[in-house]
């Protein structure tokens, strides 16, 4: 297990993460030892913990951090940061923009590494700020109020959606001074594109196989469906003129042949199955089917996976709502 060692450093950035969940509580309690960190999150119950008990991250790397957490916006009025990094789930990212923007003095740098296509738009809409567009393969999730557990480190890509590379390189430092490995590329599409591939495959069938991993991978017929979905989202990818800056789906095969080891993770949509909550399944799959119709390519495998799974979404809210 990596020893975790916070870095001091004089004059640091100011960073406010949006969505201090999953992935959110881990890149705040990383960067919290080279930067000055503040969340904002809609969890009020989740907020109140942190303040009073600081982030606690189990898992790979556990630690707890001190960071400034709020659930209302106007407390961060006036407040000059230098980069705001959206880590909520992609239905909500306009929204949130649009409560953040008029309390936020200058323009920040605005960071999108969320799941799904959408985001790095809205934001490009809702602002003339600079925007950066990234995607990590960091996963986790969130176990309860104050505490985020650390489940799979991976890389990082940013690239500038709109702004220079220079913009993003103190991103960057600060990402890998924290134990972040970040990579800043010109073009991040091509990253953007291989992880979407794989989680527009493997996201939903975790949510459909019940958050067992297993069942992804050791049912032959679950491997055809895995394959029959990934050919379709490359072919869609490729016709809207994508490249991929590694295969998409080499994780995978990584697992079938022995290189690496499967994990228990299942995936974000597993959690937000399991959870009752609204998955990202329309940024996701979703967009496939949808791009697909219009650019007459065949979805057929996607489209009963996406058509399913909306199916357990709704089912999911059902039951959380008969246990209240």
């Amino acid at each position: 297990m990596r020893q975790w060692k916070p870095m001091a450093v004089q004059n640091p950035a100011q960073i406010l993460i949006v969505g201090c969940g999953a992935i959110g509580g881990l890149f705040a309690s990383a960067l919290a030892a080279v930067a000055k960190v503040t969340a904002y999150d809609a969890n009020a119950e989740h907020v109140r913990t942190i303040n009073a008990q600081g982030l606690r991250v189990i898992g790979i790397t556990p630690r707890t951090t001190r960071i400034t957490t709020t659930d209302n916006p106007a407390t961060l009025h006036g407040v000059h940061f230098d980069a705001v990094i959206f880590l909520t789930k992609s239905k909500t990212t306009a929204a949130a923009l649009a409560q953040l923007r008029p309390q936020l003095a200058g323009h920040p740098m605005l960071v999108t590494l969320q799941n799904g296509m959408g985001n790095a738009e809205a934001l490009m809409a809702g602002s003339g700020n600079v925007v950066v567009r990234g995607v990590t393969m960091n996963a986790g999730r969130y176990v309860e109020p104050g505490c985020v557990e650390n489940l799979i480190e991976g890389k990082t890509w940013l690239g500038p959606e709109r702004g220079s590379v220079g913009d993003i390189r103190l991103l960057g430092e600060l990402l890998n001074a924290a134990g972040y490995p970040t990579e800043i590329v010109a073009d991040p599409m091509g990253a953007v594109w291989s992880k979407f591939v794989f989680n527009c495959v493997m996201n939903p069938l975790g949510a459909l196989m019940l958050g067992d991993n297993a069942a992804r991978h050791n049912s032959p017929e679950m491997r055809a469906l895995v394959d029959d979905m990934a050919a379709e989202c490359i072919a869609v990818v490729e016709k809207l003129g994508g490249r991929f800056a590694f295969p998409p789906m080499d994780f995978v095969a990584k697992i079938r042949s022995g290189e690496i080891p499967m994990s228990s993770h299942a995936g974000s949509m597993a959690l937000d199955i399991a959870r009752g909550i609204p998955t990202e399944i329309d940024e996701m799959t979703g967009f496939i089917v949808r791009e697909g119709a219009r650019l007459g390519i065949a979805t057929p495998n996607c489209k009963t996976v996406y058509r399913l799974v909306k199916g357990l979404e709704l089912a999911a809210q059902h039951r959380v709502a008969k246990q209240r």
